[in-house]
């Protein structure tokens, strides 16, 4: 059974930094897509950004881009997000998500995963 993990989400002050961490079991995740959205209260889930099975590959939303940076160690089974110059409308519970097949690029196509984790929040106060 597939288990993703998340952590490192808190309370910061705008201009912060957070790196938040998701720890996968239950799978051979170097073979899969990974990703992180975001909700925020009252809202649809949103993308965030996207890695590919080897990191080489990654993708943003624009509201992110150049701000946040995904990694990920395939062999510690953990993805990353690095997140700089945090916003107050950055307030939000991401979520990790595990790609739903082997070898595909679901991007932001929160269809295209078919795991994910708890969630954890990330409040910025202005």
């Amino acid at each position: 059974q597939v288990q993703l993990v998340e952590s490192g989400g808190g309370l910061v002050q705008a201009g912060d930094s957070l790196r938040l961490s998701c720890a996968g079991s239950g799978r051979t995740f170097s073979m899969y897509a990974m990703g992180w959205f975001r909700q925020a209260p009252g809202k649809e889930r949103d993308f965030v950004a996207a890695i590919g099975r080897s990191g080489t590959i990654t993708d943003y939303a624009d509201s992110v881009k150049g701000r946040f940076t995904i990694s990920r160690d395939n062999a510690k089974n953990t993805v990353y997000l690095q997140m700089n110059s945090l916003k107050p409308e950055d307030t939000a519970v991401y979520y990790c998500a595990l790609g739903a097949r082997a070898g595909s690029w679901p991007g932001g196509n929160q269809y295209g995963y078919n795991a994910w984790g708890q969630g954890t929040q990330v409040t910025v106060s202005s």
